[in-house]
């Protein structure tokens, strides 16, 4: 079957949140900048991440196909975690975490004949957190490349009390805000 689309990300997440709700697709994983910028709010950073990932693939793509680029951010006190740089910056976010809420942002850009986003704004809580399970988790190799140093689909769904909004936004790519965006671009997920 031809690909619906582009998707602009190297995440094995994102692809399989695509093909879970039947979108074929290519992928064409773009790197850009992604430190945020001096009193950027969490809310402008997630989106303009992600429109700037679907810009730079769109300029390198001779088709038509249309892009589909997202970016997801964890927020804790008004504060972007991003991925950790190592072992110790894992255990700083995971134990900012601990027993408490926390928000993800996830910013979708679908580039096709215009241009389109949403945000997914989720808030997830945790139970409280030791030292012995951050290690543990820590060890798994999980936390190394994920916002906020967890992966809400993988072994962190254990320390999860609760959630309120889009469990595939906290993966990276709410589904919702997908399907209404390619509906736009007359991608129907539902026929």
């Amino acid at each position: 079957m031809n690909p619906q689309l582009v998707l602009a990300s190297a995440s094995p997440r994102r692809s399989e949140l695509l093909k879970q709700i039947g979108i074929t697709h290519v992928i064409k994983a773009v790197d850009i900048d992604e430190t945020p910028l001096p009193h950027e709010s969490p809310m402008v950073y997630v989106e303009r991440v992600a429109n700037e990932k679907s810009a730079a693939c769109r300029a390198l793509l001779s088709d038509d196909l249309p892009v589909l680029a997202a970016d997801t951010s964890v927020i804790c006190d008004g504060k972007i975690l991003g991925k950790p740089d190592n072992q110790q910056h894992a255990f700083e976010m995971l134990s900012l975490l601990s027993g408490r809420s926390h928000q993800v942002y996830s910013a979708v850009s679908l580039r096709g004949h215009q241009h389109w986003q949403a945000l997914s704004v989720s808030e997830v809580t945790f139970k409280p957190l030791s030292q012995a399970e951050i290690m543990a988790y820590w060890q798994t190799g999980e936390p190394e490349d994920k916002a906020g140093a967890y992966a809400i689909q993988g072994l962190a769904s254990v320390f999860i009390t609760s959630i309120t909004g889009s469990f595939s936004g906290v993966m990276g790519l709410p589904l919702f805000e997908t399907a209404q965006l390619l509906a736009k671009q007359g991608i129907k997920v539902i026929a």
